[in-house]
């Protein structure tokens, strides 16, 4: 029967990361880091003592996002979409202004 196993690694905040997971038949070889059996709501990027809610005592770390960064994506957003692009070619009067519908000749 095969267990899942995940690799724990510390991040730069020295909490423990799950950083892979795999099932093996028996206990993997172990040669570099730490392997421990976790169980199968465990994902890859939790950490160990995490939210209340965690599986198997491993859960999502709550990361803030500063303003900088959310005035950095906004702004990004706008500009892939075009919002306060300066139609070439026509003064901002004449862009504002409605073409007349009129008969074609």
């Amino acid at each position: 029967m095969s267990k899942r196993y995940a690799t724990i690694i510390s991040d730069d905040d020295g909490r423990e990361v799950v950083s892979a997971i795999g099932e093996f038949e028996g206990a993997p070889d172990v040669r570099h880091g730490h392997f421990e059996p976790v169980a199968a709501g465990v994902r890859i990027g939790m950490v160990r003592g995490g939210p209340v809610d965690a599986a198997d005592g491993f859960g999502f770390a709550q990361i803030g996002v500063s303003a900088g960064a959310v005035i950095i994506v906004r702004a990004a957003l706008k500009t892939a979409s075009g919002a306060g692009k300066v139609v070439s070619g026509k003064s901002g009067s004449a862009a504002a202004k409605p073409m007349r519908q009129g008969s074609m000749r």
